[in-house]
């Protein structure tokens, strides 16, 4: 599982029938890598989150597999690393 931080929202103007309700969003891993993670939380730009990757992301949503690599599956309370260097 990777700590990040989402960065926005990514559009797309049509999408597979198999991915379930839910947004694509941009989030950027505290080790500076970037990623499009799948959000079905409603998580929002700047919001602290926890993502697994792989096969676990898609395992999720049972039998069926959708092709995800990275889930959002929970909202952190902390600040990002930036305010806290700042403290």
């Amino acid at each position: 599982m990777l700590r990040a931080t989402v960065m926005g929202s990514v559009w797309a103007t049509r999408r597979l029938e198999a991915l379930p309700s839910g947004a694509l969003l941009e989030v950027r891993t505290d080790d500076g890598a970037t990623l499009i993670a799948f959000d079905v939380l409603g998580s929002g730009a700047g919001e602290r989150v926890l993502v697994a990757t792989g096969s676990v992301a898609s395992g999720y949503f049972g039998p069926d597999h959708p092709p995800l690599d990275a889930l959002i599956i929970g909202s952190l309370d902390e600040p990002a690393n930036e305010e806290k260097e700042q403290r």
